[in-house]
């Protein structure tokens, strides 16, 4: 007669809890969300709250609270927001002088940093040093100089009065991204360009260039924003309505004795806003991608 033999257990393995965080690392992560939550309120809040005005009827805002949520929308402010001033013209306006400052800080930018930092020189250092000393300049130093300069050379209430000095306070900031970013290029590749008999202009269009796209994607961001709402250059060397960019613009829904169509007011700078606010998501990766490569050394 056969007998089944006896079971045998085999003890489970003990289970092993992943440590417990220790109470302050638990409080400083809750600092930390709760630190970038309020930050997050503060910038994304008054833009949702711009938006949200813009479709607010005039008789909701000024008899509520500014700040609550509408109780009633309306596309009437736009209307009253293109009717009321040069809108479409002040746009294309600052799109001319954005495109144009922002090419001639690329260009001029890409040149100076290679030559700097590729090519080399005697004294580049010192030179680029100077560029840097560029960022700390204030612009206002410059606003008489180039008045006067402008009203002799004939370029006073012109696009170019615009683009020549933003591109210029510009340039410093561009020229250390690209100096920084072309210090990640490995010589290897300039070596070996070199032997194939490539000269320097070859080199920078064969090489340097095509690596340097999320670069010039940052450059043209971050110079974009200053330019687009530039208010100082465009006050002080634009004299006629038909050149006036978007922040002058805007001064058109202020009335006499300050009364100010403010749903209107606020439907113009959603509209202003919109097309740099959807560049800006559409391009926000390669800008942070290139301010990683061109910021974090140099």
């Amino acid at each position: 007669m056969l007998t089944r033999p006896p079971e045998t257990t085999v003890p489970n393995p003990p289970k092993h809890h992943a440590p417990a965080r220790p109470p302050r690392l638990r409080a400083q992560r809750a600092l930390l969300t709760i630190t970038i939550a309020l930050i997050v309120i503060v910038q994304v809040y008054p833009l949702l709250w711009l938006f949200l005005t813009s479709f607010r009827t005039a008789a909701d805002f000024t008899s509520g609270s500014p700040f609550a949520l509408p109780s009633d929308y309306t596309l009437d402010n736009y209307s009253r927001a293109f009717a009321t001033g040069n809108l479409w013209l002040n746009i294309l306006n600052s799109f001319i002088v954005t495109a144009g400052a922002s090419l001639l800080i690329v260009v001029a930018g890409m040149m100076a940093a290679y030559a700097l930092q590729v090519l080399g020189f005697r004294f580049s250092g010192a030179v680029r040093s100077l560029f840097l000393l560029g960022i700390v300049v204030p612009v206002q130093i410059a606003l008489v100089p180039l008045f006067i300069d402008y009203s002799q050379i004939g370029l006073l209430d012109t696009h170019l009065s615009m683009i020549i000095p933003l591109a210029a306070f510009s340039l410093p900031m561009a020229v250390y991204l690209f100096s920084s970013f072309y210090e990640y290029i490995p010589r290897e590749l300039y070596e070996a360009a070199s032997l194939d008999g490539a000269g320097p202009y070859r080199i920078f269009a064969q090489i340097t260039f095509p690596l340097s796209t999320n670069t010039i994607i940052t450059v043209v961001l971050v110079n974009s924003i200053f330019i687009w709402n530039d208010f100082i250059f465009a006050n002080t060397f634009v004299l006629s309505d038909g050149l006036k960019t978007i922040p002058l613009g805007l001064q058109n829904y202020i009335g006499a004795m300050g009364n100010t169509d403010w749903t209107a007011t606020f439907a113009a700078v959603c509209v202003t806003v919109t097309p740099l606010l959807l560049v800006f998501l559409v391009l926000n990766k390669a800008m942070i991608q290139g301010l990683e490569s061109g910021a974090t050394k140099g």
